[in-house]
């Protein structure tokens, strides 16, 4: 039985923070670094479901199938945001991981009135994306029974696609209907109902899991190196100049000669100096290797 909003622990009454509006301000500083300190516990719990989650996202991603993340509110921008990280971060086509927010582009910064209490809403946008059994959906509510996210996910688990639930109430209705459901549960909030505290940081530090792990396994990165990153302005440039450095051993003249000789592309750069080879058998390594800096070598 779907449990109404005024019975989640998400909504109910911080006893810690009932005299907020008559706290020093340190104090509430002091309170809230308390708080936080929670969040990281609640994440700790569900460890074997995360593990779970990104077992289906590696196997999506292996089969050419895509990340999609859905949510509205606070929970979709987080979804919105981690899609969008994925790009500069790991060089992958922006298709690849995708953050759907209930009520579109607008929704990021604008409430949209009613978006995520539509129940067909969620499954018009994974239409629209032309949803496949490859694909892993992640249903984000904190609620857990965000009307959009339900629907969303039982379209997905219709389509044969990857399920994955994210709340943080236990036993919340999204969870009885992913394959995989993660429920991180820090307690009530300091600001009664505010969800974009802990609840959004517990959400942030979960899909912070999912997608970079779910890239480590498929070999976007190099120790921990992000080789795959794109030199797309200076800072960035600097720094996959200095992951070369990092990944081979040479100093800062080489690694920049490298960078430039390997097209720009950092595992080209990365193979070139380990294997001693030029960057035209480089790639071809990189190639017949799926990508795997390791394998290539």
């Amino acid at each position: 039985m779907v449990k109404s909003i005024n019975q989640l622990t998400t909504e109910s009454r911080n006893p810690a923070s009932a005299d907020l509006d008559q706290m020093t301000i340190p104090d509430i500083v002091k309170l809230m670094n308390q708080e936080d300190a929670k969040v990281s516990q609640s994440v700790q719990t569900q460890i074997p479901a995360i593990s779970q989650a990104v077992g289906l996202i590696v196997s999506a991603f292996k089969a050419g199938g895509r990340l999609i993340y859905m949510g509205a509110g606070t929970s979709g921008r987080l979804g919105v945001l981690d899609a969008a990280e994925c790009v500069p971060t790991f060089g992958t086509d922006p298709a690849m991981v995708r953050g759907i927010i209930a009520g579109g582009q607008k929704a990021m910064t604008v409430a949209v009135e009613g978006a995520e209490d539509s129940l067909t809403l969620g499954t018009q946008d994974l239409k629209a994306l032309q949803l496949t059994a490859h694909d892993a959906v992640v249903g984000i509510a904190a609620s857990g029974r965000t009307p959009y996210v339900i629907g969303a996910l039982n379209y997905a688990n219709d389509i044969g696609a990857a399920t994955i639930s994210l709340a943080c109430n236990q036993h919340a209705a999204v969870s009885a209907i992913a394959k995989v459901a993660i429920e991180v549960t820090p307690g009530p909030e300091v600001l009664s109902g505010s969800t974009r505290l802990k609840a959004g940081t517990a959400e942030k530090m979960v899909l912070n899991m999912l997608s970079t792990i779910s890239m480590v396994k498929i070999g976007k990165v190099y120790h921990n190196l992000m080789v795959d990153v794109k030199p797309t302005n200076e800072k960035l440039v600097i720094r996959a100049k200095h992951i070369i450095e990092l990944a081979t051993g040479v100093d800062a003249t080489t690694a920049a000669e490298l960078f430039d000789s390997a097209g720009h592309d950092v595992k080209t750069a990365i193979v070139m100096a380990l294997a001693q080879v030029d960057a035209t058998t480089a790639r071809e390594r990189l190639t017949k290797a799926a990508g795997i800096v390791r394998d290539a070598l």
